[in-house]
């Protein structure tokens, strides 16, 4: 669950802690008091675009910090795989720093991009608002909520499905790629040729480059060598006070003492281990000084060869095993294109043999999703009951597409009548706002348990309703939270009576500077606001008792 939030200079918020708790947290406030602040701060957070005028004025930086708790196995399991760190404890920080120019986010320490943190939101928290809604009329989307509904018999044969379709649509390129006329067909053989020739002529062995490179560079710094080698010696061995003169000194001197005193006798023998070591130090660089001649011959040779390696790294890859490689791929369109008509039939009954393949398993997976879409609607239909859709009709329409898709022949949408005596109709035809809102909450309540998500937000759960609907809408969210941590924003009491902890966010005004606050309601302070929600200005004592009597009723829900 989302254990805390911390924002600071964030649009009109100085700072702010919030502590959050299992079960339904409600935030209300006042119009314009800054509830999209809270929940653009948890959106930031989690990746969503920012720009830095979102800092607070006359600030450097601003903050927002998420703390999730993860009691799960499988998801920590799922949030190691995406390697995140120190997640064994279960606890998940992710924080974002926006200044004017960088907006950097962390994952328990650990830098992450937005698509990476959006990835690993998506197994802590699910973030309903309007745009929500408009992809509930997104029929695309219709066909997703089936197959995760259904996933226990869907996901083996879609994956099947899905790998078969990827070898049919690689099998349509590949022909497509060699549809040309005859002399379409000389032309690129003649190129093909020419670049395999000029590969294979080349007589390439792998790592060869690397030591004609190193070669290359003994040999263009011969002088440079040759005039280090001369110091050398004259170091060791040829000048008046050489090492090797002063060394023979030494070793002979500690000798006379280790005779005195038997406690040098290590140090002598180590001394004379040293003198040896420099013996053949020196043979070793005479040895070398002996073999290091300088060929113009073999220098040319080498550069030349260098030269005709970088030249194909050039054109063709940039080691010699993508060189090579790309000779093969070559080659290989080279023979497809000289038994042209041979490979194009074979192709042809590839592609209907994975076409026949293909209409066999996308049946059996429209079988499957039909399945699962009446399971759904079934359950969505209920859902739909219990916030006021009394006589609704939930179905999915079903549809084959003439050509295979990576998701199969089937073109699906979610059907619905709200009245009796109409017909169902697309959605995008039939809800209004209000409507919308409870249908995805209806469709949120189904899914929760299939996304195992433990965190749910609603932003704007509220729109278009009233009365008894909203009752309705207040327990179902009651309902959903006994299983999930929900976060729900609202203008309604009927909803923010039903809280198990209750925020009111407030604007005022500070030293010439306007501030948006949160505060933790306790139980009179809860009523006081509820009071606020029914009475607006005028909060009277017949609508304080009202707000604690709706308060009271909410209680028997728990």
């Amino acid at each position: 669950m989302l254990s805390s939030l911390h924002v600071k200079n964030l649009a009109l918020i100085e700072e702010e802690q919030i502590e959050l708790n299992e079960g339904l947290n409600i935030m209300t406030g006042e119009t314009g008091a800054g509830k999209s602040i809270i929940l653009g701060s948890i959106n930031i957070a989690l990746g969503g675009k920012v720009s830095a005028d979102i800092i607070r004025k006359d600030a450097e930086y601003a903050l927002t910090e998420l703390i999730f708790i993860v009691d799960d196995a499988d998801k920590i399991n799922q949030l190691k795989e995406m390697d995140i760190a120190d997640i064994e404890e279960g606890e998940v920080i992710i924080s974002r720093k926006i200044t004017k120019t960088r907006s950097p986010i962390k994952v328990n320490g650990m830098t992450c991009t937005p698509s990476q943190v959006k990835k690993i939101a998506s197994v802590l928290i699910d973030i309903h608002g309007q745009h929500d809604n408009r992809l509930l009329l997104k029929e695309s989307s219709h066909i997703d909520m089936i197959d995760l509904y259904g996933a226990e018999d869907i996901e083996d044969i879609k994956i099947k499905y899905i790998s078969l379709y990827k070898e049919y649509r690689d099998l349509c390129d590949k022909l497509e790629h060699m549809d040309m006329d005859e002399e379409s067909r000389r032309r690129e053989i003649s190129f093909l040729e020419y670049e395999v020739e000029q590969i294979t002529s080349a007589n390439l062995v792998e790592g060869e480059d690397e030591e004609l490179e190193a070669e290359y560079k003994k040999m263009s710094n011969s002088r440079n060598i040759i005039e280090e080698l001369s110091r050398t010696n004259l170091i060791l061995t040829e000048g008046e006070a050489n090492v090797s003169d002063m060394l023979g000194q030494a070793v002979k001197s500690i000798s006379v003492i280790s005779e005195y005193d038997k406690d040098m006798e290590s140090i002598a023998d180590n001394l004379a281990n040293i003198e040896d070591m420099l013996g053949d130090i020196i043979c070793s660089i005479s040895d070398y000084a002996r073999n290091c001649v300088y060929d113009p011959l073999q220098f040319e040779e080498i550069s030349s060869r260098l030269d005709l390696i970088n030249s194909l790294k050039l054109k063709y890859g940039k080691t010699i095993a993508d060189i090579l490689l790309y000779a093969d791929k070559q080659q290989k369109k080279l023979f497809e294109l000289n038994n042209y008509n041979d490979v194009v039939n074979n192709l042809r009954e590839m592609i209907e043999d994975k076409k026949g393949k293909l209409q066999e398993i996308s049946k059996e997976l429209t079988k499957y999703r039909m399945k699962s879409a009446k399971g759904l609607c079934k359950d969505i239909s209920e859902g739909l009951k219990e916030l006021n859709f009394l006589n609704n009709q939930f179905e999915t329409a079903f549809a084959i597409k003439e050509n295979f898709t990576s998701n199969g022949c089937d073109d699906v949408k979610f059907m619905i009548s709200t009245n009796i005596g109409e017909p169902v109709k697309p959605l995008s035809k039939v809800a209004s706002g209000g409507e919308l809102s409870r249908i995805m909450l209806a469709i949120k309540t189904v899914m929760a348990g299939k996304e195992d998500t433990q965190t749910l937000i609603f932003d704007e759960i509220d729109a278009g309703i009233s009365g008894r609907t909203a009752q309705m809408v207040a327990k179902k969210l009651k309902s959903l939270s006994v299983n999930h941590q929900i976060i729900c924003i609202t203008h309604l009491p009927q909803i923010a009576a039903m809280a198990s902890t209750h925020f009111m966010i407030e604007k005022n005004v500070i030293n010439d500077h306007t501030t948006t606050s949160i505060t933790q309601l306790d139980e009179d302070a809860s009523i006081m606001e509820l009071a606020r929600l029914l009475g607006g200005s005028q909060v009277t004592e017949t609508v304080v008792s009202n707000a604690r009597e709706m308060k009271k009723l909410a209680s028997l829900n728990d």
